[in-house]
């Protein structure tokens, strides 16, 4: 294996070693085997280093224990540690399908302005079963305006330029709830996205995941999008950013409706009309809000 790999693979982990043989045998079983796999677990007390030891005979593999610290400090460690000149993230449990590497270096080698390649994925459950594809509207380009209005960027499928970190920085350490979607809002006021319309990995759904606490993604996710207006205030154009702010309150609105919160889904809808009314999103909302057998109930 060259002392310089194309591709590091950066993969955090806690408590995982139930899933982590998945994740990592689906990265050593590649299509293309210039690249080093970088486990980086963070305070696991189950097992998982001496279930490392298995896989450590492949030079391409290289494990690391620290004391817990969270997710977004275990991915910087794993960036400070690649040598390759993109980098990947797969978390302990989720995987990848075999052409994963293959198909985003192509794409790169294609598209010689882009920065950061993302794809599609299919969704499984705890067993292992396929829930189906992941149909969200994705986007090419420079993305900022469309990431405003919600996540689409799956971080497993991702495969960017290293260069990116060293300019702009990794993942916000204080930041356990939606470090990959602030990274790539920040990433999108200064580098170009490529989506390519392929299943690139399989996302495991499950209910101790801490994106699986709707509440707490949600407020994360305001104060994020909030918080990055006003560290990037030239970054979209005004009626942008309010367009963004009224997307999320549409999605926030439509979730509060869905637990039965009708007060509180009243109170979105109508911060979304005040933002931007020139979209039919929120006249939308209006019309299941009015119709939601849930209104007029106490939120």
């Amino acid at each position: 294996m060259s002392s310089n790999p194309l591709v590091s693979v950066v993969t955090p982990t806690f408590n995982r070693a139930d899933y982590l043989p998945v994740a990592v045998e689906s990265v050593l079983a590649q299509s293309m085997a210039d690249f080093e796999l970088i486990v980086v677990d963070d305070g696991s007390t189950d097992g998982t280093e001496e279930l490392m030891q298995r896989y450590l005979s492949d030079p391409r593999v290289k494990y690391f224990y620290q004391e817990n610290q969270g997710q977004s400090v275990a991915r910087n460690r794993g960036i400070d540690e690649a040598r390759g000149q993109y980098i990947c993230f797969l978390d302990s449990d989720n995987a990848w399908v075999e052409t994963k590497l293959e198909v985003s270096l192509r794409a790169f080698n294609e598209n010689h302005h882009a920065d950061i390649v993302y794809g599609d994925y299919i969704a499984i459950d705890a067993a292992g079963k396929e829930l189906g594809v992941n149909r969200m509207k994705r986007y090419s380009g420079h993305i900022t305006p469309q990431l405003l209005r919600d996540n689409f960027v799956s971080m497993n499928t991702t495969m960017t330029r290293k260069r990116c970190f060293a300019e702009m920085g990794g993942f916000d350490k204080a930041d356990r709830l939606a470090e990959d979607y602030g990274l790539w809002l920040r990433f999108s006021t200064r580098y170009q996205f490529l989506y390519v319309p392929e299943v690139l990995g399989y996302y495991r759904v499950m209910e101790d995941q801490i994106s699986s606490d709707k509440d707490k993604r949600f407020w994360a996710n305001e104060q994020l999008i909030r918080g990055f207006l006003k560290a990037f205030p030239g970054a979209v154009a005004r009626n942008e950013a309010r367009r963004g702010l009224s997307y999320f309150h549409v999605r926030k609105g439509r979730y509060e409706l869905s637990v039965g919160r009708s007060v509180p889904a009243l109170k979105h809808l109508l911060c979304s009309v005040a933002l931007d009314p020139f979209w039919r999103g929120p006249w939308w909302f209006a019309g299941k809000v009015i119709l939601s057998p849930v209104f007029g109930r106490r939120g």
